[in-house]
């Protein structure tokens, strides 16, 4: 599973609007909303399990990176968005630091093999600082989708 196989342009915030975590997290689940892979009645389900998540441990990972991921019975595929900030959020991170790249996605509740491959492969891609370079400068959706296409999105 690539990151480059899991989004579309359409799936991708170049520049988000918020600067805190619960908002930006809102923010990439009402795209999800928005594009039709989260159903309108259970985008509250969704945010809900993204929250228990996230209070158990945030997952700002370091290195300017979060992963908030969830599973949830009301989806039947992986669906995932991504979304930049220049100017970070703030997300209780593990250094301190301030986000700018998320990656939120939501796995079938059935399917715990897949959701650890899928945040393995997520953490293991953006560990890359010149991954992290390229999609601090690609100016548009369509270029970051580039940048996931051009790196694998897997290794």
């Amino acid at each position: 599973m690539t990151l480059s196989s899991l989004l579309t342009v359409g799936e991708i915030i170049p520049e988000m609007k918020t600067t805190e975590r619960w908002p930006a997290i809102t923010e990439i689940v009402d795209l999800l909303v928005v594009k039709q892979r989260i159903e309108p009645q259970y985008r509250e389900s969704v945010l809900d399990a993204l929250k228990q998540r996230e209070e158990t441990m945030s997952t700002g990972i370091g290195f300017g990176i979060a992963i908030p991921h969830a599973s949830s019975e009301h989806v039947t595929e992986v669906v995932a968005a991504f979304g930049r900030s220049t100017a970070g959020i703030e997300f209780d991170s593990l250094d301190n630091e301030l986000v700018h790249f998320i990656v939120l996605f939501v796995v079938p509740r059935d399917q715990f093999q897949v959701h650890l491959r899928t945040l393995a492969a997520i953490a293991k891609f953006l560990n890359d600082r010149t991954v992290r370079e390229e999609l601090a400068a690609a100016p548009t959706a369509q270029d970051i989708l580039q940048v996931f296409a051009s790196r694998g999105g897997h290794r």
